[in-house]
């Protein structure tokens, strides 16, 4: 295996020079590579005694599959920078958890970094599910990155469907507005946000699909004309807030205020939808609650 020994190795693609901070970033290694069990990283001899606490430099270097004077000089601050091959590689020999890792980035001046998925990283933490169940009046989703219905709430229920009855696999915002015809139709303005959506999926997968997403993408690019458009025009979309024009069999048409706020990791969405001021949509989102709560009641 080759290993790098000097900067001419590293891609300068994605870095912020301003925002490189080599003495915080040395530091940050130091500290992290003294807090690691040499036991638990496979790397410690019995009867072997250590002066310092943690791993040496050389150590961390064999684990990240980089030069020990490579890694010396990042660790001294004496290099401009590294890649994000190498960060990554680092982060794991180093067993950053997701918050560390960002921050390694951060302090390399590294932007532009495709977050990993974690096991477990689409569940919704317990504080985001009470806001969810607090907004009373306003339907919400959770949506993950690639737009999974991950969480919604009762006023969201009464708007579109009942997701718990949508099998899990089928469960995205996505495949729902181009094939569940109660999700569909519930849009009188459907074609501008499900080409939104296909924006911020297009956004999310960064030429990277992973394979659920890979494989919705080629269902609906089969079955949707427009999918199918919209996805080989590579378009993007970063929109965040707007109003939507929805219509349902009990109320007729009325119109929502929608934004889109994302989780501090930026894996997750909170997409609410709230009445605009001085119409009558806050009382139709209310008469659905009630016509909602009769149909569960039934």
């Amino acid at each position: 295996m080759a290993f790098p020994s000097s900067p001419s190795w590293e891609s300068m693609e994605g870095m912020s020079p301003h925002a490189h901070r080599p003495g915080e970033l040395a530091a940050f290694l130091k500290a992290h590579r003294s807090r690691l069990d040499p036991a638990e990283a496979g790397l410690s001899t019995p009867g072997q005694t250590r002066r310092v606490p943690g791993l040496r430099r050389e150590e961390v270097a064999q684990l990240a599959s980089i030069s020990t004077d490579y890694y010396t000089r990042l660790e001294q601050g004496r290099l401009s920078g590294a890649s994000s091959a190498v960060l990554e590689a680092l982060a794991d020999a180093l067993r950053l958890g997701e918050d560390e890792r960002e921050y390694l980035f951060q302090l390399a001046g590294r932007t532009g970094r495709r977050p990993r998925r974690r096991a477990g990283s689409e569940r919704v933490s317990p504080q985001l599910q009470q806001l969810l169940d607090n907004l009373r009046d306003s339907p919400a989703l959770v949506l993950g990155r690639y737009l999974d219905v991950l969480a919604w709430n009762s006023p969201a229920t009464a708007v579109f469907r009942d997701f718990a009855q949508v099998p899990h696999r089928e469960r995205n915002f996505l495949r729902m507005l181009f094939l569940d015809p109660r999700v569909r139709g519930r849009y009188t303005d459907w074609a501008p946000l499900a080409r939104i959506c296909v924006g911020f999926v297009r956004v999310a997968t960064d030429g990277h699909s992973e394979p659920g997403i890979s494989s919705l993408i080629g269902e609906l690019s089969l079955v949707d004309s427009d999918f199918r458009t919209w996805w080989a025009e590579q378009h993007t979309s970063y929109e965040t807030a707007g109003t939507k024009h929805l219509t349902h069999p009990a109320t007729g048409d009325y119109s929502l205020d929608w934004q889109v706020l994302r989780t501090l990791d930026g894996q997750q969405m909170l997409m609410a939808m709230t009445a605009p001021p001085e119409s009558n949509s806050l009382g139709v989102l209310r008469r659905l609650a009630r016509v909602s709560l009769a149909d569960s009641d039934a």
